[in-house]
């Protein structure tokens, strides 16, 4: 097969006129509401000209570039790239599933709204929280949501001083942009060489301005932050509330439940920890949780159950408000809940010790040839920065890169920021041994090569479309648009 034929824009491929297709004849006059004279283009679009195998081929090739979890490894440390089970996608296609309208008669989607309510007990139990929502459409949206409710429970007591939050040096980006997004100023505080906060510089920091302390446990390096009953501790006791980011709530599944932590209010990434697509812009879902006392604060609507067993949709006076058109993306409950039920409770305690140990496995299996900045065991995710053999000149780009023509989505790089050479590695609970030892030969193989030949390594990719594109170009002059005046006519 010719792989750069159909490697190529589609508009490449054209040949003046050549059709794929063919439509019937219109027998019937001039068709009722006709677009206007006015509203019609004054030339033809500007279409490919192509027969249908070349458009089949072009299209099928093109997808096979497509990297996912269903086509390969996928260790992005920090986003939890898990396998999504082909049940959860059965499930939402059901008949009593898939064409329902938010907007229906409440008594015409009782098994809807069973399924959603049993959810947000099921998580308020995983979470050890009071209740949740699951109206956001996002982790940051769920973020966003949660620090409204901590915004609505200080306006509530006529705290309105509590206007910044502090938020850890090695947290997410979407942390201090979620909580300026809420109307709070941003407090940034130290971590430690583990990553872990600097308890001394928190203390500091917390006054009768603070409003929450957002933290991610384990962190973002994937260390646990074992202060977090002192913290808890120094929070409250200064007025504020603690956060939880659940991004990282994967590998405490089966070990620790935020709420008995001491957190206050917490998302969930159900695209992280639950089982549902991750990626592609959406649909996606970041519930969100409370302890007993913050429950009135959720954002409006809310599913509540009647004295008879019958649900209803409400509206309560004292929620901060509503954080989209309806109850969120139900599809994608669907998919969560299934991925659940189908682990039950058993099972699902189960996916925090076996992230933590595939982590371990991969994290010891190479630390010889990879520098490892935070000695100790990790929990779900770790941190390399890059190679231990620094003369070479191969970067953790480079690695990324060779990656690539092993079968093998590159980890996450170049974050957290704490290290020059980050290189974040997650596998996941769901990922096999003999994916894990193949994943570590290529680790090995890569390392090795690059203090033996380090430009075979440089120059890597071989096997891919493109190689090595100018990524400044790319990322100040992206060309977004098939350029007309380049086609090729073959």
């Amino acid at each position: 097969m010719n792989k750069a034929l159909y490697s190529n824009l589609v508009f490449d491929l054209s040949r003046k006129g050549c059709t794929g297709y063919s439509l019937p004849h219109y027998d019937y006059g001039k068709a009722a509401g006709e677009l206007p004279e006015n509203l019609r283009r004054q030339t033809p679009p500007s279409l490919p000209e192509i027969d249908e195998p070349s458009a089949v081929r072009h299209y099928t090739n093109s997808s096979n570039n497509n990297f996912g979890v269903d086509t390969g490894f996928y260790p992005l440390g920090s986003c939890t790239m898990k396998y999504n089970p082909k049940i959860n996608e059965a499930a939402v296609a059901m008949a009593g599933i898939a064409p329902l309208h938010p907007l229906q008669p409440v008594e015409t989607v009782q098994g809807a709204l069973r399924v959603y309510r049993t959810l947000e007990k099921a998580l308020s139990e995983i979470g050890g929280m009071a209740e949740f929502t699951l109206n956001p459409f996002a982790g940051a949206h769920g973020e966003y949501t949660g620090l409204m409710v901590i915004r609505r429970y200080h306006m509530a007591r006529g705290d309105e001083a509590r206007r910044r939050v502090i938020v850890p040096d090695s947290a997410h980006g979407t942390n201090p942009a979620s909580a300026a997004m809420a109307g709070f100023d941003i407090v940034e505080v130290k971590s430690m060489p583990d990553g872990t906060v600097d308890i001394a510089d928190l203390d500091s920091k917390l006054d009768e301005t603070i409003a929450a302390v957002m933290m991610t446990n384990p962190n973002t390096v994937g260390m646990f932050e074992k202060g977090i009953p002192e913290i808890a501790e120094m929070v409250h006791k200064a007025g504020a509330l603690l956060y939880y980011d659940g991004a990282n709530l994967n590998p405490m599944l089966g070990i620790a439940r935020p709420g008995d932590m001491g957190f206050d209010v917490m998302h969930i990434n159900l695209h992280k920890t639950f089982s549902t697509p991750h990626g592609g812009g959406g649909p996606g879902a970041g519930p969100v949780g409370v302890r007993a006392g913050l429950e009135e604060y959720l954002p409006n609507p809310r599913v509540s159950e009647l004295p008879d067993g019958t649900l209803a949709i409400d509206f309560g006076a004292d929620a901060f408000g509503r954080v989209g058109a309806w109850l969120g993306n139900f599809t994608v409950y669907i998919k969560a809940f299934a991925y659940i039920l189908s682990l039950g409770s058993e099972n699902l305690m189960r996916v925090g010790p076996l992230a933590t140990l595939n982590a371990n496995y991969i994290m010891h299996s190479l630390s010889d040839l990879y520098e490892q900045p935070i000695a100790g065991p990790c929990k779900h995710e770790f941190v390399f920065d890059g190679l231990r053999d620094k003369s070479t000149g191969v970067t953790t780009l480079h690695v990324a890169k060779a990656l690539l023509d092993y079968g093998f989505h590159a980890p996450t790089i170049y974050f957290p920021l704490l290290f020059h050479e980050s290189l974040m590695i997650e596998p996941t609970e769901t990922e096999s041994r003999p994916t894990l030892d193949a994943f570590i030969a290529t680790m090995r193989k890569i390392a090795l090569e690059a203090s033996a030949e380090p430009d075979t390594v440089k120059n890597a990719p071989y096997t891919t479309p493109i190689s090595h594109p100018d990524e400044d170009e790319a990322a100040l002059n992206p060309v977004v648009t098939y350029r007309q005046l380049c086609a090729k006519q073959i």
